[in-house]
């Protein structure tokens, strides 16, 4: 079987997780990139155009699949997939859920649900009269940048958006307030399979910086609703909503497999070859019924709390403790740099753990993070 995987970045799901699972199942995998320098092995391509990928693919020899994890490249393989005939995404689900307006617009028309939202071209002008507060965001943006919450002065706001992002359009919307959950789904184009979903906790307001998911299974109808309606059913899907006092709100949907090592522990707690599974949907297989899960999972991501220079910091390494098992993945080396974003480009690292319960796996976690600190200054 002859996989093709389009990717920007190299990322840690890619390397460690779908390169070694489409291995396993047997597949001859070439990587489709504009980075190939970053990519072993990989074929240098203009990925984000699905013309020249299409192209490439037919004169590298015919796929058994195209796939992508990437936030920035589903609309164009999944165009890639269709060309050929293959089993994939709907290019227009992919569009609808990486733009924010879009999507908002989608679940509005559908009746889903209504939530207020203003879509911010470079030129237009900055409305004067919104219910405050509001949430600031790029249309399209990922990791949490230059998403912030606006409680008075947002001009202001628009104007440090847009010096940032200079030509990009945002979105404003009313500020959705209440736990933020998550649910992870897997879908074969007939049926969507939940897979469970986590709990996120944020740093300090005005940023949405993601510091904490704690496994909190959930199989809420609102969101698979509004999957429906956004035609959201093929692959891994990764949504984000908050529970409000008015009910479950979207706030994305991210249609690929959650990250932040956090696929990692979907299947260290599932205890499934999840990224095989994912893969097989690409392939042509029926998604699979997964198990109920036992243990409690959690993926602490260590946050810089101050700008300076890494001065010491755990190696990546994979401990028991009192039948914990935690697993930790530096993002930074001694010596970097760090100035504060406020989003997830401030991770030193992240902690994976997955024990028997929560009481065992949070004190776990806090000796660890005791006795390995990372220190910048």
């Amino acid at each position: 079987m002859r996989l093709y995987l389009t990717a920007l970045k190299p990322t840690d799901s890619v390397t460690y997780g779908f390169l070694p699972a489409a291995r396993a199942l047997g597949c001859e995998v070439t990587v489709l990139t504009d980075r190939p320098e970053r990519h072993p092995g990989s074929v240098r391509c203009d990925v984000r155009d699905p013309r020249a990928l299409i192209d490439a693919i037919e004169h590298l020899g015919r796929p058994d699949a195209i796939f992508s994890n990437s936030d920035h490249l589903q609309a164009e393989t999944a165009l890639a997939a269709s060309y050929f005939g293959l089993p994939g995404k709907d290019w227009r689900a992919c569009l609808a859920a990486k733009n924010k307006f879009l999507m908002r617009r989608g679940l509005a028309a559908a009746g889903v649900e209504t939530v207020r939202s203003l879509r911010l071209a470079p030129a237009d002008p900055v409305p004067e009269r919104l219910p405050r507060p509001v949430v600031l965001k790029p249309r399209e943006g990922v990791a949490s940048e230059d998403v912030v919450l606006v409680e008075d002065d947002l001009p202001r706001a628009v104007a440090a958006a847009r010096r940032r992002r200079p030509g990009e359009t945002l979105v404003v919307e009313e500020y959705l307030e209440g736990p933020l959950r998550t649910l992870e789904t897997l879908g074969d184009g007939a049926a969507t399979r939940v897979l469970g979903g986590f709990a996120t906790t944020l740093g300090p307001l005005p940023h949405f910086v993601e510091e904490r998911l704690d496994w909190a299974p959930a199989a809420d109808a609102h969101v698979l609703a509004a999957l429906r309606a956004l035609g959201a059913g093929f692959g891994a899907c990764h949504t984000e909503y908050v529970l409000t006092p008015d009910g479950p709100r979207i706030v994305e949907v991210n249609y690929r497999a959650i990250g932040d090592h956090c696929d990692f522990l979907l299947a260290d707690v599932l205890g499934v070859p999840l990224f095989e599974w994912i893969l097989r949907t690409h392939l042509g297989d029926p998604a699979p019924e997964p198990p109920s899960a036992s243990r409690h999972g959690c993926a602490v991501s260590v946050v810089a709390d101050r700008p300076g220079v890494v001065k010491d910091g755990p190696p990546e390494e994979d401990v028991e403790d009192g039948g914990v098992r935690l697993w930790h993945r530096p993002l930074r080396a001694v010596g970097d740099v760090i100035e504060l974003t406020h989003t997830n480009r401030d991770y030193l690292g992240v902690i994976r753990a997955v024990g028997p319960d929560r009481a065992r796996v949070d004190a776990a976690v806090e000796r660890y993070r005791a006795a390995r600190p990372w220190v910048v200054g």
